[in-house]
């Protein structure tokens, strides 16, 4: 299947009183395992890679147009619709090679900068992705990072106009109380202020922080508006946890190598990992209420 335009998915979910997912993955086995839970839930999703978390060397040698062109050619096989970001980079030369790998959304880490500098490179990216029909996401307003003392920045609802006015990007990231990397517990979510945005920004809206926003908040901020969550630190965590049972149960004896270590079969270490995250996927697809919408 084509890929789709995120726009679209967003436009479809709002309409349908529902959010898609962007669930980030990070290497082939996570990947896979978004799509197929995307496929057995019969729900839209975004898929794709982030850069923020990423070793920079690493990511500009063999992340993004590798990943990005191993990840159009699963994407167009799926089964569901699909939209393909390269997620948070943090230079605009990672943009302009995310434009040219695959992705068909990118987003520039820059909610860190001044009203006016985030404005003007946001509306670079924008420049250099609508002329290829590549959609663009920004964040205004930034997240805290969960345990740093460093505080985030609320998104304030008349800037958050103009910011879009300025740019023309096609979704907004909000920061509304959510917080990246939370692994314990829930925040506290400022559902005035997301009503206020909804009311003066008229782009689909955008809820990084997926992992530890409140549960019971959730179908509250679809129905103001909210048409996709960001999804990955619960994914990681689960990733890790099970490899490491997985691995502390290994016979010492004889293992055999080539059966553990990237068959893809049932013995693979990774595959359990796998299954993990495939459940944490279906399990957020349910609460964003995307089942059984394509």
């Amino acid at each position: 299947m084509p890929l789709v335009k995120l726009s679209k998915l967003l436009k479809d979910a709002e309409a349908g009183g529902y959010a898609i997912g962007y669930f980030e993955s990070w290497d082939t086995y996570s990947f896979e395992a978004v799509l197929e839970a995307a496929e057995e839930a019969n729900s839209p999703v975004v898929l794709g890679f982030g850069g923020t978390m990423m070793n920079q060397a690493w990511l500009e040698r063999f992340g993004i147009e590798p990943l990005g062109a191993y990840g159009r050619v699963i994407a167009e096989r799926a089964k569901v619709p699909v939209a393909f970001i390269l997620n948070e980079v943090k230079q605009i030369e990672h943009v302009r090679k995310g434009v040219l790998s695959g992705y068909n959304t990118v987003m520039l880490d820059s909610c860190h900068l001044p009203f006016d500098e985030n404005a003007s490179v946001t509306r670079q990216v924008v420049e250099l992705a609508k002329p290829l029909g590549i959609e663009v996401q920004a964040e205004f307003g930034r997240l805290p990072n969960f345990g740093e003392k460093a505080e985030g920045t609320l998104t304030d609802p008349k800037q958050a106009r103009l910011f879009v006015e300025a740019t023309q990007v096609d979704c907004l990231a909000v920061s509304i109380g959510n917080v990246h990397l939370q692994t314990e517990g829930s925040t506290i979510i400022d559902i005035d202020r997301l009503k206020a945005i909804r009311q003066l920004v008229d782009v689909p809206l955008v809820i990084h922080g997926g992992t530890g926003f409140p549960p019971d908040k959730i179908h509250e901020v679809i129905q103001i508006g909210v048409s996709l969550f960001h999804f990955g630190t619960s994914m990681k965590k689960a990733f890790y946890d099970k490899t490491s049972m997985v691995f502390g149960g290994i016979n010492s004896g004889k293992p055999d190598y080539q059966a553990l270590v990237g068959s893809r079969k049932e013995s693979d270490v990774l595959m359990a990992a796998k299954i993990e995250i495939n459940n944490i996927v279906k399990e957020m697809i349910s609460l964003y209420g995307s089942s059984n919408k394509v």
